[in-house]
């Protein structure tokens, strides 16, 4: 089991203190922060645009307009930067269905040349990955991953390319808690797969499979050194940011946060599931910055080669529920609110999208 430097200390403080209450700086179950890492606060927030159902996920096009997803409608949105919104279109064969539906998106590192999009999404069957043509206008979508278990809950769902140009792609376990530790099942995985949905060059175990061992991992991002971090939902007691690395297995459903048994790699740091239930994630100033859904926050986690400062939460109960936080390319994160969701109160001007600079 990789042995992280905050382990020990963050066991000592889950025993000693698991029935404290939740706090502003990551409550009990957190590093002690590092002397070097900063946290500067960021900037001032802006509305960016209201009055959207669900928004899931955003990715960013070259000259700055975002692709944005909706969970339930199946729309495919397009905002500028100056907050105007265009319909693209209803993606078919969209099945919403609990907490699946439309979810991530991702566009294509070589967008200028090949003009591909890549969304996932529940359909009839089963959660699968597509890629269409947006050239202004989505054309028909192709499947390049299927079989992708599908539930009402757990459904993963969040799409990335990495630094290597591979797609990355979270998938949930649907409730089916041995789907994580089953290596020939794509349900509670992160998978690492080329452009046209292939096993990528370099896999672990010659398949899609990059790690497992996962419940439902809803956020991807890589810091300036190409390290690779993710957001996971737990079950009863803590929620967690995890450092990936390949072919590692992550423990669920035999380890929730941190665990003593060999074979399973710890995160790099947990929360209560009444401060996190983080989603998005991005890096952004040298900090990564987790949405929280339930707790209804913006977690800002300094990093110091790899390694986490104190948690400091942003925005708390200032916006409700936040699902997707995505770096921008002028720097600024943009974040959206999930307050439609049925698990939300939402205002009139729900579901937002919100910019905040990074200083």
């Amino acid at each position: 089991m990789r042995q992280h430097p905050f382990i020990l200390a963050v066991a000592a403080l889950v025993l000693a203190a698991c029935s404290s209450s939740p706090s502003t700086d990551g409550g009990a179950h957190t590093p002690t922060p590092l002397a070097s890492a900063k946290s500067s606060a960021p900037g001032e927030p802006r509305e960016l645009v209201t009055g959207l159902d669900i928004p899931w996920a955003v990715a960013f096009l070259p000259g700055g307009d975002a692709l944005v997803t909706e969970r339930d409608t199946a729309r495919l949105l397009r905002v500028t930067p100056s907050g105007r919104k265009t319909d693209v279109g209803k993606v078919p064969g969209v099945e919403p269905e609990g907490e699946g539906g439309l979810m991530g998106v991702a566009v294509s590192p070589s967008y200028a040349q090949d003009r591909q999009i890549y969304l996932y999404y529940t359909a009839a069957s089963d959660n699968r990955v597509v890629k269409a043509t947006y050239d202004g206008r989505l054309k028909t979508p192709a499947p390049i991953i299927t079989g992708i278990p599908k539930g009402g809950n757990h459904n993963g769902g969040r799409l990335a390319f990495g630094p290597d140009g591979m797609l990355y792609v979270t998938t949930g376990e649907t409730g089916d808690t041995g789907l994580s530790q089953d290596r020939d099942s794509l349900g509670g995985k992160i998978l690492r797969v080329t452009p046209d949905g292939a096993p990528a060059p370099g896999n672990p175990f010659g398949t899609r499979v990059w790690s497992y061992g996962h419940r439902n991992v809803q956020g991807l991002a890589w810091d300036d050194e190409k390290r690779l971090f993710a957001t996971e939902f737990g079950q009863d007691r803590f929620d967690e940011i995890n450092h990936i690395v390949k072919g590692d297995n992550y423990g669920w459903p035999v380890v929730e946060g941190v665990g003593d048994r060999r074979g399973y790699t710890d995160p790099l740091l947990t929360w209560t599931t009444e401060e996190a239930s983080p989603s998005g994630l991005a890096y952004a100033g040298g900090s990564l910055w987790a949405a929280g859904l339930r707790g209804r926050r913006l977690w800002q986690v300094p990093l110091n080669n790899g390694e986490p400062g104190r948690p400091v939460a942003r925005f708390e109960n200032t916006y409700g529920r936040l699902r997707a936080v995505v770096a921008a390319p002028d720097g600024s994160l943009w974040i959206t609110t999930s307050n439609k969701d049925g698990r939300g109160a939402a205002t009139s001007r729900d579901d937002r999208i919100i910019v905040v600079p990074v200083r």
